[in-house]
């Protein structure tokens, strides 16, 4: 008599491969937009051009960073529009009015973007609320207080002493922008250690089942923490790259910058339900966006069809998503 058999059940996988195939896809796409605008536009290959779409998704790269380990736990931030201005008014004053020097006015933005992204965790966290409305709270909150800080008028005539990380001559490295090998260098080492290290790989299963790895014995509030102070600190990173390269701090500083960001993080490949994505996909969505913005620009069209395009592409890589997740779990 032999014995019963149970099924066997797959459990859920948690995945965190090293090229996923929506990133695959967001190759070829990117290729065939660039050889498109190559053919319809006479500069779309010179070297400032590229310079340009190199460098300006360099600010949105280095937040996609921190954003896709929120997002990969399931979370959000749509405050870091607001964060980024906070730190760049600031900045801004301690550069022209303190005449501090560029070390000391670094350090306080990556410390500033760290506090406030830190009240972003806690709230969330501790609080047990959704972070769309926590953030969505410090979105408005924030920006209050970089008005407060600018007091009436935008800060001109900034010391160039971040220039280094400005898209300027100063700011080059081997021809290419500093900030975008910066960000390149950021995504590196998020993607080893989200990929390799067991607290990186703990993003996953919380994004996947955050009762399931609490129990599993996972510090899933101190996690959730940790996520949002580092792309709080990367904000404050971001906001230096954006002074360096400006030289005034205006007050629209930041607005639409949430929409990239989760843009990028999102046409990348990042499950916006958790539990998927690499900083792989973030950075080949951050330069789909800033490809497109460059387009927009070249062919003399509307500048808000920016959004609109940053829009739909944001709608079709969630339908995907979703899709996929509901053929996952019908099997």
């Amino acid at each position: 008599m032999t014995a019963p058999t149970t099924p066997k059940t797959a459990p859920k996988r948690i995945t965190a491969r090293a090229v996923e195939g929506q990133e695959l896809a967001l190759v070829g796409v990117v290729a065939v937009l660039w050889l498109v605008l190559g053919l319809a536009t006479d500069t779309f290959f010179s070297g400032a051009n590229l310079h340009n779409i190199l460098f300006s998704m360099s600010p949105v790269a280095i937040i996609g960073v921190g954003m896709t380990a929120v997002i990969v736990t399931a979370g959000i931030d749509v405050s870091v529009g607001s964060t980024l201005v906070v730190v760049a008014v600031v900045v801004g004053k301690l550069l022209r009015d303190a005449q501090w020097a560029a070390p000391g006015a670094l350090l306080v933005a990556l410390l500033l973007g760290a506090l406030l992204g830190l009240a972003n965790g806690v709230l969330t966290a501790y609080g047990r609320v959704h972070p769309i409305i926590i953030t969505f709270g410090t979105l408005n909150l924030y920006r209050f207080l970089a008005y407060r800080v600018f007091d009436g008028e935008q800060v001109d005539g900034v010391p160039p002493s971040l220039a280094f990380l400005g898209g300027g001559s100063p700011g080059t490295l081997a021809g290419l922008p500093t900030a975008f090998l910066l960000a390149v260098v950021l995504a590196a080492l998020a993607w080893v250690y989200m990929r390799y290290v067991p607290t990186g790989r703990h993003l996953y299963a919380i994004g996947g089942n955050a009762e399931g790895a609490r129990l599993a014995g996972i510090g899933v509030t101190r996690r959730l923490v940790g996520v949002y102070l580092v792309t709080g600190l990367l904000v404050g990173l971001a906001a230096c790259v954006t002074v360096g390269s400006a030289g005034t701090v205006q007050q629209n500083f930041g607005v639409g910058l949430e929409l990239q960001v989760i843009a990028a993080v999102v046409i990348g490949g990042t499950s916006i339900l958790g539990g998927r994505g690499t900083v792989l996909g973030t950075m080949l969505g951050a330069l789909l966006v800033a490809t497109v913005t460059s387009a927009v620009t070249l062919l003399g069209w509307r500048s808000d069809l920016t959004e609109l395009f940053i829009g739909l592409f944001i709608v079709v890589a969630v339908g995907v998503d979703l899709l996929r997740e509901r053929r996952r779990r019908s099997l």
